[in-house]
């Protein structure tokens, strides 16, 4: 393992970490686009909606017994329409301009000037995600510097930080299945300790919605 770039330990008691949800409001025809041509404009949206309202509960109930703080960061809609959909028990962000590095990027940025002593990234697209998760991404920040949530895709559905860390962000290629990948060799890079977490799917195309349905049942 690569060595720490710091030895303290996380978090100090009383000081939470940012739990940094990333999500879109679910205005027809502007979101899970990939999905559109199976579910239609309308039921893709659905789709968002019913999803981060799922994954936000999950952490939400996780912050109850862990230091996060819950935060919501946004695309499309403005902060009206987000309280009015998701409610007041939590703060909401608009995201950066520019692609998804620089948005994550920004918002890691900006917890870290608030003085958190570490921030966590999730996105509203991996409904199996839950507290156990957490949890251990959390314990895990004690040890290393980066934490990973592999997706199946190729991508990752979670990252956690102890500092910023901007190299991994960037000349990532965003969408695709090098996206895991390529993060682990900036990493590298960077001599950052990393520890992964349980591989998980995000439900992003048609294949992947009875997956989905298989949560939705449980938590029915």
């Amino acid at each position: 393992m690569n060595r720490l770039k710091t030895q303290a330990i996380y978090p100090p008691q009383g000081q939470p970490f940012s739990l940094m949800l990333f999500t879109r409001y679910p205005e027809p025809g502007r979101t899970k686009t990939r999905l559109i041509p199976h579910l239609g404009p309308a039921g893709a949206a659905a789709l968002q909606r019913r999803m981060t309202e799922h994954v936000l509960a999950q952490v939400q109930g996780a912050a109850q017994r862990l230091p996060l703080a819950v935060e919501v960061h946004f695309a499309g809609g403005n902060q009206g329409q987000m309280q009015a959909w998701l409610g007041n028990a939590v703060d909401y962000y608009p995201q950066a301009e520019g692609g998804l590095g620089d948005r994550l990027m920004a918002a890691f940025s900006q917890s870290f000037a608030l003085g958190r002593p570490g921030a966590i990234a999730i996105g509203s697209d991996c409904p199996a995600l839950g507290a156990d998760h957490l949890a251990a991404t959390l314990a895990a920040l004690h040890q290393v510097d980066v934490v990973l949530g592999p997706a199946t895709d190729g991508g990752y559905y979670l990252i956690g930080l102890r500092q910023p860390e901007p190299a991994l962000f960037q000349n990532i290629a965003w969408g695709s299945d090098q996206v895991l990948a390529q993060t682990l060799a900036a990493a590298t890079a960077q001599d950052l300790a990393v520890e992964l977490l349980t591989p998980l799917t995000d439900i992003d195309r048609p294949e992947d919605l009875p997956q989905w349905e298989t949560i939705l049942a449980s938590v029915s």
